[in-house]
C-alpha cells in the first residue's frame, strides 16, 4: 500500500513535470509568435510611414513648384508693367526735353 502510494506520487510528480515543461514550451512559442507578429507589424507600419512621407514630399514639391511658377508669373507681369511705365515716362521725358530745346 505504501509502495503504491509512493508510485502514485512519483507518477503524479512526473505528470506535473511534463505539464510544466509543456506549458513552458507553449509559453516560449507564444512569445516567439508574438515577437514575430510585432516585428511584422512594425515593418508594415514603417513601410506605410515611409510611403506616406514620400507622398507628402511629392505633394509639397508639387505645391512649391506651383507657387514658384505663380510667383515667377507675377514677377514677370510686374516687370512688364514697370517696363511699359518706364518706356512711357522715357517718351514723355524725351518730348519734354525736345519741347524745351526747340522752344528755347
Amino acid at each position: 500500500m505504501l509502495l503504491d502510494a509512493i508510485k502514485e506520487i512519483s507518477a503524479a510528480e512526473k505528470a506535473a513535470h511534463l505539464v510544466i515543461m509543456q506549458a513552458q514550451r507553449d509559453a516560449q512559442q507564444a512569445i516567439a509568435e508574438t515577437q514575430k507578429e510585432g516585428e511584422e507589424t512594425l515593418a508594415l507600419t514603417l513601410m506605410r510611414a515611409e510611403s506616406e512621407i514620400a507622398h507628402l514630399i511629392r505633394a509639397m514639391d508639387q505645391r512649391a513648384t506651383s507657387e514658384a511658377m505663380e510667383l515667377a508669373s507675377t514677377t514677370a507681369n510686374r516687370r512688364a508693367t514697370q517696363r511699359a511705365r518706364a518706356e512711357r515716362r522715357l517718351e514723355e521725358a524725351v518730348l519734354l526735353i525736345y519741347e524745351r530745346i526747340v522752344n528755347v
